[in-house]
């Protein structure tokens, strides 16, 4: 790395700013930008805008850090370690990362978008460390695991644990309904642990049932099915509370 002397004109092309650095910069652009792309068409929280602007900063961040200070070597004192700047661009970009994390009920959003901010971050990093094929390698293995990866859980995933729910059905007390209804409930593919009946009136009159189901299946379309049945007049669909035994 040459040294360039302080009273260096603001504008000048040297070579710590000069066609090197802008290509470094445009390379940084460029991926960053596919990686945001890719983001935005999964509509993503943070889409193209964030990843390039995340990508270009990082690899500015480093041009800044290994090209910036050349006018102060020589001085009594003075030591440069540009890998510092490096490391604090590491740890800045958690805030954002952390920022897109969040947590709805019981299911964690967003640690995908922010694992994929950190890995921008780095490619821009790399594009201004003068490490291009390390960012185009990197940015092969982001489209890999993003897209690749995806189909490849979908086939070996796990069957998802069964939802526990009840249901309280109201309905007209007739001849064979509540067996209809029970029927609905197994051919959609639950299973029926629970059943409270409670004695109605007489033919015809308004009866309630409980219904304690599990299953994998979904619970609002089983709902719909139900409430089209004729005679019944109201679905209540609630979460089971889980027994402790």
């Amino acid at each position: 790395m040459s040294h360039l002397p302080l009273a260096t004109p603001l504008f000048a092309l040297h070579p710590g700013q000069g066609p090197r650095q802008f290509a470094e910069l445009a390379l940084a652009l460029l991926l960053s930008s596919l990686i945001g792309l890719e983001r935005e068409a999964r509509q993503k929280s943070a889409g193209l805008r964030t990843h390039t602007l995340v990508g270009v900063g990082s690899a500015l961040f480093m041009e800044v850090s290994i090209h910036g200070f050349g006018g102060m070597l020589g001085m009594d004192g003075v030591a440069l370690d540009p890998s510092r700047v490096a490391a604090q661009v590491v740890s800045g970009i958690g805030f954002i990362g952390g920022g897109l994390i969040f947590v709805k009920k019981d299911a964690v959003r967003g640690l995908t978008t922010a694992a994929t901010i950190w890995l921008t971050c780095a490619i821009g990093m790399a594009c201004g460390g003068g490490l291009p094929l390390l960012a185009l390698g990197a940015t092969a293995v982001h489209f890999l695991i993003v897209r690749g990866f995806a189909k490849v859980s979908e086939r070996i995933g796990a069957t998802p644990s069964p939802e526990r729910f009840e249901l309280r059905l109201t309905y007209r007390s007739q001849w064979g309904l509540l067996g209809r209804m029970l029927e609905l409930c197994t051919g959609s593919g639950f299973l029926v642990s629970d059943v409270q009946v409670e004695t109605g009136p007489p033919e015809g009159a308004a009866a309630e049932v409980l219904l304690r189901l599990e299953g994998t299946a979904s619970a609002h379309a089983l709902v719909e099915a139900l409430a089209e049945l004729d005679g019944v007049r109201g679905v209540q669909l609630g979460r089971q509370a889980d027994s402790t035994e």
